[in-house]
């Protein structure tokens, strides 16, 4: 639809009809247009081996000659801080029994404690996430039960796992009383407050309809062997939504509140707020059907308007595989932008918020849809890897099918990653050439975690590879003499959800400002280092910072002489305590 064709949709919704209740503190400059900041010299990750790491831990796909589709669609990866060390840790998703597959040894999860010395110890078996029970997906990171310790959902083809993290090292698989098993098929899932009551909820992905015995042959006469079905041969489901009930127990309503309306082939999920009401709103990719993009009512009702918004098809009008996604205000207007990748000759989609409920895809004049136009995309995160206060894009990329350049040989099944920089007047550079030894390699590569696990505030990240070792990335952006400066947080909440999720910061350096939302879920099948990295440039110092708590208390704090270049955390209501 285009954009005059999606104003006229809109009919009577006038600027006053939109002038939402938090858009006026949190309006932004629209950036002049100019020559931009030129990218740092790089490289900008240096990919760190096994044997420097400790990270000796391999994705099994359970490759097989029927070509079953969950066997290329895995698998996620996480960083968080399980133990409350304040380092990041890393948690990675395998694969385990299903119906078509049942291994005598099944493969195992992998958890990796960090060492803080840029090394990791496998603590899996003591922590009690082995696995190996279902053909594992994606995982999401949250505290559900407001306890201060992170806790685990793991999706997957079969059933999904809860693990309760239990405060001292380990974890109980606490599924079935929390009523969150979901059999059949989830990827990516999201912890957030939909209903803005302080406790964390949960959105599910459900893909398609599948099983061993269905009755879908996908060959080529031509090869003479089967190959890895388009999703769009088989039905899709409703996505779950959970609502938290407050004592380890939660109840699907998505199907009360408009999200079970709507059959999925889900494959990725960001809760973010594209019409700055306060109310955490979902961003859906599907496969090969239209994207959905949920609006909150107040958290009493979601209303689909993928269409009308203008992210559903693309600008033909044709639905695209959509597997990760992301959302982050890359043009620094005050609005929460959106992004999508999908698979080769469908380019990726980077929608700009009109700030009327409606968005255009800007991939063309950006330069991203070019970069991607013979890309499938899988994780991808809007991130500041240079700290220079404007977000960039990390992504990892690969095909579904494995036997693909076999009938295209401008594809491939293993590909490069890419990181665009952020040129700060509306558009894209594309410094993969120049961004380190990975990006000249080419990967398997599904979900993407972002965190900085060495805490030295440049996001670092790891991703998850099909059938192979993840590739574990270290930032080195700006070596040690030329770096820009930033300043680490740590959200904690008191009244609203302890993860602070739906959380608007806003800080002010060297005459500008910038601001961030903290959003959950993106990428794919991944979770991030919960902490907020804020890029401050040149600036030797942060000026002001000002934190806008979600409901129910909705409190804005401010604070002034801040530290530079180290974490702090801010606890709702009691300022900052370390």
């Amino acid at each position: 639809m285009s954009t005059f064709s999606r104003r006229k949709f809109l009919g009577g919704l006038g600027a006053s009809a939109l002038a939402l209740p938090y858009s006026a503190p949190w309006a932004r400059r629209v950036p002049a247009p100019g020559a931009g900041a030129a990218p740092p010299a790089g490289p900008v990750f240096l990919t760190v081996p096994a044997a420097q790491s400790g990270i000796h831990w391999v994705h099994d796909n359970a490759l097989s000659p029927m070509r079953y589709l969950p066997e290329t669609v895995g698998s996620g990866c996480a960083f968080l801080d399980y133990d409350n060390d304040g380092w990041m840790d890393i948690f990675l998703v395998n694969t385990g029994r299903c119906d078509f597959f049942d291994p005598a040894h099944p493969p195992h999860n992998g958890l990796y404690k960090n060492n803080r010395d840029g090394t990791f110890t496998d603590v899996t078996a003591k922590a009690g996430v082995l696995g190996g029970v279902t053909f594992g997906m994606g995982v999401a990171v949250g505290d559900y039960d407001g306890d201060g310790y992170p806790d685990m959902y793991v999706t997957g083809y079969g059933h999904n796992i809860l693990y309760h993290n239990n405060g001292d090292g380990t974890f109980t698989d606490v599924t079935e009383k929390a009523g969150l098993a979901d059999p059949n098929w989830s990827t990516s899932a999201a912890w957030f407050d939909y209903d803005n009551d302080g406790k964390l909820d949960l959105f599910v992905c459900s893909f398609v309809k599948y099983s061993k015995n269905n009755k879908v042959f996908c060959g080529d006469n031509k090869l003479g062997k089967r190959y890895f079905c388009i999703p769009r041969v088989f039905e899709g489901r409703p996505s779950k939504l959970y609502r938290n009930n407050g004592d380890g127990t939660f109840t699907e309503t998505g199907h009360l509140l408009g999200i079970g309306d709507h059959l999925c082939k889900a494959h990725g999920v960001v809760a973010t707020d594209i019409n700055n009401d306060g109310f955490l709103d979902l961003f859906v990719s599907n496969d090969t059907s239209a994207n959905y993009l949920f609006l909150n009512h107040g958290g009493k009702h979601f209303e689909e308007i993928g269409f009308s918004a203008g992210v559903a098809y693309s600008e033909e009008g044709n639905p695209r595989s959509g597997m990760g996604v992301d959302s982050g205000d890359y043009d620094n207007d005050g609005w929460m932008d959106l992004y999508v990748d999908n698979i080769d000759h469908q380019r990726f989609a980077l929608y700009r918020n009109d700030h009327d409920l409606t968005f255009t895809d800007v991939s063309g004049i950006t330069g991203i849809g070019a970069a991607t136009e013979l890309r499938s995309g899988w994780g991808i995160r809007f991130i500041d890897y240079d700290n220079d206060g404007w977000l960039d894009i990390l992504q990892t990329d690969g095909h579904p099918d494995d036997m693909v350049s076999s009938y295209d040989l401008d594809v491939h099944y293993h590909e490069k990653p890419l990181l665009f920089h952020n040129n700060q007047h509306g558009g894209f550079t594309d410094v993969s050439a120049h961004a380190g030894p990975a990006f000249q390699r080419r990967w398997g590569s599904r979900g993407l975690a972002t965190g900085d696990y060495d805490n030295d505030g440049r996001i670092d990240a790891i991703a998850n590879n099909n059938g192979a070792a993840p590739l574990l990335l270290h930032n080195v952006c700006g070596g040690d003499g030329a770096r820009n400066h930033w300043l680490g947080i740590l959200l904690v909440g008191t009244d609203c959800n302890r993860d602070a999720v739906g959380a608007r910061v806003r800080w002010g350096y060297a005459g500008q400002h910038q601001w961030r939302l903290k959003t959950a879920g993106a990428s794919f099948l991944s979770a991030h280092d919960p902490r907020m990295i804020l890029g401050l440039g040149r600036a030797e110092r942060v000026d002001w910072l000002e934190v806008r708590w979600p409901q129910p208390s909705g409190r804005v704090e401010r604070f002034t002489k801040l530290p530079v270049d180290r974490y702090i955390r801010i606890v709702e209501g009691k300022g900052i305590v370390d």
